[in-house]
């Protein structure tokens, strides 16, 4: 396979998942029925709690997706008046409207008699933006119904066919989730090497064999001490937060939009770790994945010295499960480090004897974008986010966890 020089085609594939993005979780249903059920009608400490986080972090998106419009140049924004977009945000509606957006433009795209390389182009700067919201809507949404969805099977002992169907689909679309973030932001490179099957398929396994141990112990120390959990992430979100601000990112137009962007991103660090900054991201890699580690370690010891005497008979079977995460968790490492040592792209590149043109000697010290024909096209924020995953210069920076280790 040789890189790719023309921008990115887009057919009918690419138009029906558009279209699927904003399909609704197929868990949504079954965890609210369970935890009414389990509740008898009184709402837990969590599940108050999982509530609150799901209504701010709609907003959040909702906020994300109206702040971008309103910076997008104006030939890049849609062709609507200013307050009916308003309105769909305000309805929590924002979101739909751009995957409808996206359906137009790829259409136009796909079945244009005359190729457009503008609009091609403009395809892949729209599909990225879906594909940040779907990251963020996944972790900030769906991700906390996952967990709620097993603390409730871990309380009540009880579940349904639909609830395990939709917790093992909701495990497969984070996991999902992540890939088609990397992949949206690798097509945004110019003269980038694409995943190959293998890669994928390892880079999809990894994020699953990370976000599954992770889950099970956010559920367990919720079995254990509901408020415990809620001080927890508080907690453990504010030290993220903090730690994204010191790295300094520079993602949105202005200061109070830019401190939205870092919280929402603490929200995905609480789970899975995401790349903010630019430069070599190993060091911060193995203090996240170590930090985490001890984190999620010292909730499942919790649960299994806090468990009450009479839950032990109960939940036996859980003690193997728990027992399994720690050697699941360190598969994903090791996953995580094959991918980085023999099926990235660049490892292609260095077999080849050279390397990507955004990091060869002569190549220039920053990253080569695809751009538009016009220079005052050019998405600000999507260019911020392929510097900082793709920010090399030098070939002797090319470790496998370094660079290119974006998500």
């Amino acid at each position: 396979m040789s890189p790719r020089t023309a921008p990115p085609r887009f057919g009918p594939l690419q138009l029906a998942l558009a279209a699927a993005a904003r399909r609704r979780p197929p868990w949504t249903c079954s965890w609210t029925a369970g935890w009414r059920r389990s509740t008898r009608g009184t709402a837990t400490p969590l599940g108050r709690a999982a509530l609150a986080l799901l209504a701010a972090a709609s907003a959040a998106a909702q906020a994300c997706s109206w702040l971008w419009l309103r910076s997008d140049p104006p030939a890049l924004r849609p062709a609507v008046p200013v307050l009916l977009l308003a309105a769909l945000h305000l309805l929590q509606l924002g979101f739909f409207f751009r995957c409808l957006y996206a359906l137009k433009v790829g259409w136009r795209v796909c079945w244009a008699r005359a190729e457009e390389e503008d609009e091609q182009r403009h395809m892949a700067f729209i599909s990225h933006d879906i594909s940040m919201l779907r990251l963020f809507e996944t972790f900030l949404e769906n991700t906390p119904q996952l967990t709620l969805l097993l603390y409730i099977v871990l309380r009540t002992n009880k579940a349904e066919i639909s609830q395990g169907l939709g917790m093992v689909t909701a495990f497969l679309c984070v996991s999902w989730s992540l890939l088609d973030y990397h992949q949206s932001l690798r097509s945004f490179l110019q003269d980038k090497y694409e995943l190959s099957r293998s890669s994928s398929i390892v880079y999809f396994l990894w994020n699953l064999f990370l976000i599954c141990p992770r889950i099970l112990a956010l559920a367990l120390f919720a079995l254990l001490w509901p408020y415990g959990m809620a001080v927890h992430f508080s907690l453990l979100w504010l030290a993220l937060f903090l730690w994204v601000s010191l790295q300094g990112t520079d993602f949105m137009e202005s200061a109070g939009s830019e401190q939205l962007y870092r919280a929402m991103v603490a929200v995905i660090l609480y789970f899975s770790w995401f790349n903010v900054a630019q430069g070599s991201t190993l060091h911060r890699s193995i203090i996240y994945h170590g930090f985490m580690l001890v984190d999620s370690t010292l909730l499942g010891l919790a649960w299994l010295w806090g468990r009450p005497p009479e839950e032990e008979e109960e939940h036996s079977y859980l003690v193997p499960v728990v027992s399994a995460a720690l050697p699941c968790y360190l598969l994903g490492l090791g996953l995580r480090v094959t991918y980085y040592k023999w099926l990235h792209p660049n490892v292609r590149l260095r077999r080849e004897g050279r390397y990507d043109e955004v990091d060869a000697n002569g190549g220039g010290d920053g990253v080569e974008f695809r751009s538009f024909l016009e220079p005052d096209l050019v998405n600000r924020r999507m260019q911020w986010l392929a510097q900082s995953h793709f920010s090399l210069s030098q070939p002797a920076q090319q470790h496998f966890l370094n660079g290119d280790a974006a998500v």
